[in-house]
């Protein structure tokens, strides 16, 4: 399947309250998309003859990083206790095309 922006931002919406969903436009849910690529592109995890899988993923590291762009980011209006089940929610996006259920 393929990555759809409107399917993940929903995930992504659905995965904050009401409240903090409605402070977030969907280029700010987009950027935090960007900003985990960015870190697999680090990792060496976009590489063509990478054979990276969930379990290799170091979660807490990707959402460090994510904590710290967002942080340097003083436009940013995503609040830190988000950050994390945003982060979630892509990563279980992402595996929902691996498996096919969405």
């Amino acid at each position: 399947m393929e990555f759809d922006e409107k399917k993940v931002i929903k995930e992504m919406r659905n995965s904050v309250s009401d409240d903090s969903s409605k402070l977030y436009d969907d280029d700010e849910l987009l950027n935090v998309v960007d900003i985990i690529w960015d870190w697999y592109d680090e990792q060496g995890l976009l590489d063509i003859d990478s054979e990276a899988d969930d379990e290799e993923i170091n979660v807490d590291a990707l959402i460090k990083y994510v904590r710290k762009m967002l942080a340097k980011d003083k436009a940013s209006p995503i609040k830190q206790e988000d950050i994390e089940p945003l982060v979630m929610a892509e990563l279980r996006y992402e595996q929902s095309l691996d498996d096919g259920s969405i």
